[in-house]
């Protein structure tokens, strides 16, 4: 999609990112949630903008030794259009200069079949289950991870 760019996330983000998360997720963060985030310096937060307006977000961050896909959303009337796919391949691809032989791991819904496809599509493989790992509505959660030293950011 044109127009569309990818920068860091900023503590003045927080409001508009908030509302995505409240829109796309049953059970969201709070503003304090990615406040913490914006301040740990193994995290990678990433906004999408489209004239002026954050349309969405991704959120990764490392832990000791390991890499987690904590978030990524995109407001509903503009999914489909890549904007997830340019949110990943951003971070992932910053991630790759600074970890490159890490592995990013994520959990998806089970139902959501068009976040399992996105993900398939940079390269995650599924590595295993969570049964009733999700609420609101209940859902198991399938495990996936990446290899990020075999990502191709282009």
């Amino acid at each position: 999609m044109e127009g569309i760019t990818i920068r860091k996330m900023s503590p003045a983000d927080l409001s508009e990112v908030s509302n995505i998360e409240n829109l796309c997720y049953s059970t969201p963060w709070s503003p304090n949630s990615f406040k913490y985030e914006l301040a740990n310096k193994e995290a990678i937060l990433k906004v999408a903008v489209f004239n002026s307006e954050i349309i969405g977000y991704v959120c990764i961050r490392t832990i000791l030794d390991m890499t987690h896909l904590l978030n990524v959303a995109v407001l509903p009337e503009f999914r489909l259009r890549g904007i997830g796919s340019m949110l990943l391949k951003n971070a992932v691809g910053e991630l790759k200069r600074l970890q490159p032989n890490t592995k990013l791991t994520l959990e998806v819904r089970q139902s959501n079949i068009a976040a399992i496809r996105l993900y398939e599509k940079f390269g995650f493989k599924v590595t295993g289950k969570r049964t009733k790992y999700y609420q609101k509505p209940e859902d198991d959660a399938i495990l996936m991870e990446l290899d990020v030293s075999l990502f191709f950011s282009d």
